[in-house]
């Protein structure tokens, strides 16, 4: 579950910060990388700490600019 969570916490930070990639999904995939991780770093896992970090990173990067395209996309109207 390690491996899986550092796997899910780079792809986050990538559709996070690349601009045109859909940054809701990047927000899906880094909760989905906390879980993960946090069930690794219980069996002991070291790659689950990496995984963890990257997901905590790449959900909340993934939030603030999907908060900030809706904000600039309603202040149009």
């Amino acid at each position: 579950m390690g491996v899986a969570s550092l796997v899910l916490g780079i792809v986050s930070v990538v559709f996070a910060v690349i601009p045109g990639l859909p940054d809701w999904l990047a927000a899906i995939l880094g909760i989905v990388g906390i879980i993960l991780g946090a069930l690794g770093k219980k069996k002991g896992q070291k790659n689950a700490t990496a995984g963890l970090v990257l997901s905590i990173i790449g959900t909340v990067l993934g939030l603030i600019f999907y908060i900030a395209c809706a904000a600039c996309v309603a202040s149009v109207f």
